[in-house]
């Protein structure tokens, strides 16, 4: 519950229930309340402990990526899985334990999926991904990230910055997993070392891949180019994306991708690949080919060569930002959840008139 571990994640979610709490409506956020040092039994021990929770006194229950697949179906009123990242998707990109582990999380999202009254997911891939992947014969329903935008302009006020006229910088903001391709933006920046001059490349965040991203910098000898930045503050987050001239992420698997919505808050021109959701929300980006060094450098020169088209680009996303906003989205979803609720109902109707159908055709 908290950024540092579950990034985006944790941001959307807890985004979400304050915007919904703002719309008049109870939330309660159902978390372990144990820990467990490895993070794959804690989730499960967790499912196991949520059947033992009086659920049925809400009104509709969310279980987010897997969690919930034990309390979905089961008799305790509406139960929604809201899926964030498609763990069969993610875990494509890992290897070993991890992906093993991924599996069995993957395994538990399909059960979730297949008993929940109703999917929703972020995007139109992810959506897509579900039903490839987990074999759900409907579509899931789309409702978006979110993004509190008067939060992120009250951050962005106590804590101005602007880009430096001494430096071109570039701002990239994830959690250190293998998908996110950091070693393509690594190698883009040896190449660019020539080009811009005064170029500085700032990652913010953290993860397993910490070490291995590390030691490609220090082999590319980029040490005096990267800085890295572990765990920092919204308010450090706020200065950070207020103080670059470009934003860039080269992930080739995002189910959605709230950074994007954070970059477009402070008007950042962003570059991104053409690979998962990133199409969808960077639509007003510099958008490459994935795992391309030589187009990620080429998109990334090409905004430092032209301050219009980062103007450009970046007040488009100021505009496109909007419909994302938290009150928006959270009537999004709070319409959704009527609108699953009315089926619902009307299907419970058609069952119970059915025997008497039957009765009179008799």
């Amino acid at each position: 519950m908290n950024v540092f571990g579950g990034s985006g994640t944790f941001v959307g979610i807890s985004t979400l229930a304050k915007a919904i709490t703002a719309l008049g409506v109870t939330v309660d956020l159902v978390v372990p309340k144990f820990d467990f040092p490895i993070y794959t039994v804690k989730r499960l021990l967790f499912n196991q402990w949520l059947r033992l929770q009086r659920l049925d006194q809400c009104d509709v229950t969310v279980g987010f990526d897997m969690d919930g697949y034990t309390v979905a179906g089961v008799g305790h009123g509406l139960h929604i899985a809201s899926i964030k990242g498609v763990i069969a998707d993610e875990m494509r990109f890992e290897s070993g334990l991890t992906r093993a582990t991924m599996y069995l999380q993957a395994k538990c999202e399909q059960l979730h999926v297949h008993r929940a009254d109703s999917v929703i997911t972020t995007s139109q891939y992810a959506a897509e991904r579900i039903q490839e992947l987990y074999g759900l014969r409907y579509t899931p329903s789309v409702i978006p990230e979110l993004i509190d935008l008067a939060g992120w302009q009250k951050l962005s006020d106590e804590n101005p910055g602007r880009p430096d006229s001494d430096k071109f910088v570039v701002l990239s903001v994830c959690r250190f997993y293998p998908r996110k391709r950091l070693n393509i933006l690594l190698g883009a920046a040896e190449r660019l070392r020539a080009a811009i001059p005064r170029l500085s490349v700032r990652i913010i965040g953290g993860g397993p891949e910490i070490h291995r991203l590390k030691g490609i910098c220090r082999e590319k000898g980029l040490q005096d180019i990267v800085v890295w930045r572990q765990d920092i503050s919204q308010s450090e987050l706020a200065l950070e994306y207020n103080s670059c001239d470009v934003f860039c992420l080269p992930s080739v698997q995002e189910g959605f991708g709230l950074v994007f919505l954070e970059a477009m808050a402070h008007g950042k021109a962003i570059v991104a690949v053409r690979s998962g959701a990133a199409p969808e929300v960077a639509r007003h980006g510099v958008l490459v080919e994935p795992d391309s060094v030589s187009s990620l450098a080429e998109a990334i020169e090409l905004l430092y060569r032209s301050p219009e088209l980062r103007v450009q680009r970046g007040t488009a996303g100021l505009q496109f930002v909007k419909q994302f906003d938290a009150p928006v989205v959270a009537k999004m979803f709070l319409r959704e959840m009527e609108a699953i609720a009315e089926r619902k109902a009307a299907s419970a109707r058609q069952a119970q008139s059915l025997p008497n159908q039957f009765r009179s055709n008799e």
